[in-house]
C-alpha cells in the first residue's frame, strides 16, 4: 500500500475531515551519473572557495547576500523559529469556480485520501458537493517547512489536492517584453484557414494516446548499447522556414495527416466540409515502430 506523505484534516464550517495526502505522479525520467575518464563516478564534496579545504556539514552555516561578497549570517537552527507553523489543518477559505483557475498557477498534485472509516462520509460529502456545485477549495497547507497555496477539486471517486503558486510568484510577461507590444493583425481568410486545421485535428482528451517518444528512444539505446552495439546517431530535421502564412495554411490543410480528430458535430458550411475531408484523407493512427 502506497504511504502518505502527510496526515492533517480539511476543515470547512465546522466540519473536521481527516485526510492524508499521497503523491499522485511518478515521473520516469532517464537519469544519468558523471563518470571520471577511467569510468568511476564522480563525486562532490563541500569545499571552501577561500581555503579550498572540504568543510564538515555540522559547521556550515546559511547566509543571505545582500551585496557583493557580503552576507547576513544564520547559525545552525536560528532559522527554526522562522519556519512556517506546521499545522495539520488545510482550512478552506474559498469555493471557487475551477474554469476561473488558469492553469499556470497549479504546481504539484496529490491524492487526498479519507483518514480512516470515521472520515469517509464526510470526505464523500465534500467531493460530492464540490462536483455538483463544480467549485474548487482553496485553503493553504504547510508541507517539509514551507506554506503551499493548496487547490482540492473532485478527483474521479474521490478527491486530488494540488499545490499551487502565490500571485507574486508568477513574473508578468509586461516585464521582459515576451508578448508583442501592439496588437497582430489577422485578416479573416487566415483565421478561416486556421480554424479548419484546429477542427480537422479537434478529439477528445485521452492521455493514454500520448508517449514520451524521446524517452522511449533513449531507453532503447541504452538497451542498444549495453549489449555492444554501435548506434548511428539520427540526421536532425531543421523546421521548414514560413514564408507565406496562407501558403502554410492551405498547405496543411492539403496535407495527409494520421489520427484526424472526430468531431462532436458534423458542421456546417465550408469549415464542417474542410474538416470532413481533411478527416477522410487522414490515415488512421498507429504506433510508430522504434528503431536504436
Amino acid at each position: 500500500m502506497a504511504r502518505s506523505i502527510w496526515s492533517g484534516s480539511v476543515s470547512f464550517g465546522l466540519v473536521n475531515i481527516p485526510v492524508k495526502l499521497f503523491a499522485a505522479v511518478r515521473q520516469h525520467d532517464v537519469r544519468f551519473h558523471q563518470l571520471a575518464p577511467d569510468g568511476s563516478r564522480v563525486q562532490y564534496k563541500r569545499v571552501s572557495e577561500k581555503s579550498g579545504r572540504e568543510v564538515e556539514y555540522d559547521k556550515i552555516r546559511r547566509g543571505f547576500e545582500t551585496g557583493r561578497g557580503k552576507f547576513v549570517v544564520f547559525e545552525p537552527g536560528e532559522l527554526d523559529e522562522l519556519r512556517p507553523e506546521a499545522t495539520k489543518t488545510i482550512d478552506i477559505e474559498d469555493f471557487v469556480a475551477l474554469e476561473q483557475i488558469d492553469p499556470i498557477y497549479y504546481e504539484h498534485t496529490y491524492y487526498l485520501a479519507p483518514d480512516g472509516p470515521a472520515a469517509t462520509k464526510g470526505y464523500a460529502l465534500l467531493a460530492a458537493v464540490m462536483k455538483d456545485r463544480e467549485r474548487v477549495a482553496i485553503g493553504k497547507i504547510v508541507m517539509r517547512d514551507k506554506q503551499y497555496l493548496a487547490a482540492i477539486r473532485p478527483y474521479l471517486s474521490g478527491l486530488a489536492l494540488s499545490t499551487m503558486l502565490f500571485a507574486d510568484e508568477i513574473v508578468d510577461p509586461a516585464e521582459g517584453g515576451v508578448f508583442p507590444e501592439r496588437k497582430i493583425p489577422v485578416r479573416a481568410r487566415e483565421k478561416q484557414l486556421a480554424a479548419q486545421i484546429v477542427d480537422s485535428l479537434s478529439r477528445d482528451w485521452d492521455p493514454r494516446r500520448y508517449h514520451d517518444d524521446y524517452e522511449e528512444q533513449l531507453r532503447d539505446v541504452i538497451k542498444a548499447k549495453s549489449k555492444g552495439k554501435t548506434i548511428e546517431p539520427a540526421e536532425q530535421k531543421k523546421p521548414a522556414e514560413v514564408v507565406d502564412l496562407m501558403e502554410a495554411l492551405r498547405a496543411s490543410l492539403e496535407k495527409p495527416r494520421g489520427g484526424a480528430a472526430k468531431r462532436s458535430g458534423s458542421g456546417s458550411g465550408t469549415r464542417g466540409r474542410s474538416a470532413r475531408r481533411a478527416t477522410k484523407r487522414s490515415a488512421p493512427r498507429g504506433r510508430t515502430k522504434r528503431t536504436a
